[in-house]
């Protein structure tokens, strides 16, 4: 039952920022600015970073469950914008599920008061909703917590702001993710990461601890990281090593060396306490390792190509 366990889900979309240059601190606050009169924070270390002010959508749906029972929820969802090195663009949204302190709706202002938090109705068992959930993304009569956070990615895409000139093509990513508190005196796996088709990765976290907000901020690294690896390994099968010419594979290669290259830094931003579920994706499906022969391989190809330039300017 709700009442026992504690809920949270949800979803990360990630893209390049339509611009053809990675942009300053000072513009990174300038497209984030989605609340008039909020704050966008911002970072300098390791690597600029801000975020916009949290925004609250007030719903009333149903959720999906993959009993295909009909739950209702109300309550409100709390998303935001991130900027990643002035180049990677990030929309998520999350909710905490609860049980309702009603058997009917309430006044909005009281779902106001929760932030963040979906009050559902009736009897609810979490593995239904989780499962529902993570397997859906949102089916077209459900919460689709994925568009909600895209909806604000494509309020900072249209800011007059960006030259919405980008260096090359790419395709946005979905991290879709369910966390649970651990069980008195059962101890559940930590994390469980799943690809899955049309870009749609789903992530199950159990939490020792229980949320904070901390576990949001892991999820959003993970989908940056995500996308850096897919969209490299993109870049790579496009040039076309060995077939095309290397001026050819250069060329596709350099959007990777000026705009990509640079910002991977897995869990730099974390609490430590993540420190070990980064480490169990390390360990399979192995972010870093397949990300370092990625680099190795595009530099290797510069290199070549290198060479044969001097080789052809000095008659060797």
């Amino acid at each position: 039952m709700i009442g026992a366990h504690m809920l949270v889900m949800g979803e990360v979309r990630t893209g390049l920022l339509q611009n053809s240059g990675e942009i300053p601190e000072s513009l990174c606050q300038g497209v984030l600015g989605l609340l008039s009169g909020e704050r966008v924070r911002t970072s300098r270390r390791p690597i600029v970073y801000a975020v916009s002010p949290d925004q609250l959508t007030g719903v009333d749906c149903r959720l999906a469950s993959a009993s295909r029972a009909r739950v209702r929820g109300v309550g409100t969802v709390l998303s935001r914008a991130s900027v990643t090195g002035g180049r990677v663009l990030q929309g998520s949204s999350h909710i905490q599920v609860a049980r309702a302190e009603s058997d009917h709706r309430l006044s909005w202002s009281h779902y106001l008061a929760r932030p963040g938090v979906i009050e559902v109705f009736g009897k609810v068992r979490v593995p239904d909703l989780a499962d529902g959930f993570a397997d859906s993304g949102g089916w077209n009569d459900c919460l689709d917590l994925g568009s909600v956070g895209e909806r604000f990615m494509d309020v900072v895409q249209a800011s007059p702001l960006l030259d919405r000139k980008a260096p090359f093509r790419s395709a946005r990513t979905r991290l879709r993710w369910v966390a649970v508190a651990e069980e008195p005196g059962r101890e559940g796996p930590g994390i469980r990461f799943t690809l899955g088709r049309d870009r749609v990765r789903t992530l199950r976290l159990v939490l020792p601890d229980g949320f904070t907000p901390d576990v949001v901020d892991f999820c959003e690294d993970l989908a940056l990281h995500d996308w850096l690896l897919t969209t490299l390994l993109v870049i790579v099968e496009r040039a076309r090593v060995g077939t095309a010419t290397r001026a050819e594979v250069t060329a596709k290669l350099a959007p990777a060396v000026d705009h990509l290259l640079h910002l991977w830094m897995p869990a730099a931003r974390l609490d430590d306490d993540f420190a070990p579920l980064w480490e169990a994706l390390e360990r399979r499906p192995g972010f870093t390792r397949q990300w370092q022969s990625l680099v190795a391989r595009v530099r290797d190809q510069v290199a070549i190509n290198t060479l044969a330039l001097l080789r052809e300017a000095g008659g060797w």
